[in-house]
């Protein structure tokens, strides 16, 4: 019993870890996007997990499982939503927004898949869900307009604003294929090819975007930064959730998730220096009310 205790609280460690890694990669992208073109950052991250990734996958599995021609098409398309256009948006978002606004407004993703799987796949939503949806999007539009919605309607929103939400909507994608495909492949398996379809895509625009002339000139604070992002934010952050999730269910697993705007929030005043304003900390606490009352 003692041990099962100790494991469990082993587990709940990980989660609150991998949620604080994760509002960690905001502070990673937020740096290495000062001066490393989108499309390179993109490629030089998953570029790196994908080692670490296909790794994994062998061990996991004692080998590299093939894959079906009618899989072909979905794994595609999960590297084009979830690594190539989420990447993309996410360091062009992170160029010109502060690093704690752009984690609260991804932080509405689960609320957004939870809407689109009840139109799409029929799944029911309780009334409680339905009323997480609206204070979880009513938070994100909180700071998405800076505590001032009627700025929406005037078409007032940044471009990073634009781009963070365009981050929602890859992921939003990415997720609702993934149900399908995971189907008949598991998760580390479907990251992983997906991972290497989205950096092989990628590879083409980050060498358009110069990165072969760049690559020396990158500094040590922005190669630890690419690190980050691909080993502790993608590859350990991953392995770790999924442990959780095959630990103590989806469910309880994915509420640390509402740790992350939190932790990202708090890490880019610190780090960052960025202020903590109380539209922020109003969006912040409605988007993590809002994805509680969801899931």
């Amino acid at each position: 019993m003692e041990m099962i205790k100790s494991n469990k609280a082993i587990i709940y460690i990980k989660l609150l870890v991998t949620a604080i890694l994760w509002g960690g990669t905001f502070i990673a992208g937020r740096v290495v996007a000062r001066d490393v073109g989108p499309f390179s950052a993109a490629f030089l991250r998953f570029a790196l997990a994908c080692i670490f990734l296909l790794f994994i996958t062998y061990k996991a599995e004692n080998r590299l499982p093939p894959v079906k021609k009618a899989q072909v098409i979905p794994l595609i398309l999960l590297g084009m939503t979830g690594v190539f256009s989420y990447n993309v948006f996410f360091f062009k978002g992170l160029k010109i927004i502060h690093a704690g606004r752009a984690s609260v407004i991804i932080a509405s993703n689960p609320v957004f898949i939870a809407l689109f799987a009840s139109y799409l796949f029929k799944e029911k939503l309780s009334l409680i869900q339905f009323a997480g949806i609206i204070i979880s999007v009513s938070g994100a539009i909180v700071v998405i307009s800076r505590g001032n919605p009627i700025e929406i309607f005037k078409g007032n929103i940044g471009l990073g604003e634009v781009f963070i939400f365009c981050c929602v909507m890859s992921w939003v994608a990415y997720s609702l294929l993934g149900k399908a495909v995971m189907k008949d492949l598991s998760a580390v398996v479907s990251v992983s090819y997906s991972s290497v379809v989205g950096a092989v895509g990628l590879s083409i625009p980050a060498y358009r975007e110069g990165i072969v002339q760049h690559f020396s000139h990158y500094t040590t604070i922005e190669w630890l930064g690419i690190f980050y992002l691909g080993f502790f934010g993608t590859v350990l952050g991953f392995v770790w959730y999924y442990e959780g999730i095959r630990a103590i269910g989806a469910t309880k697993a994915s509420q640390f998730i509402n740790f992350v705007p939190i932790s990202a929030v708090l890490l880019a005043f610190f780090l960052l220096a960025e202020p903590i304003t109380s539209s922020l900390v109003i969006g912040t606490l409605m988007v993590c009310a809002g994805v509680y009352l969801t899931n």
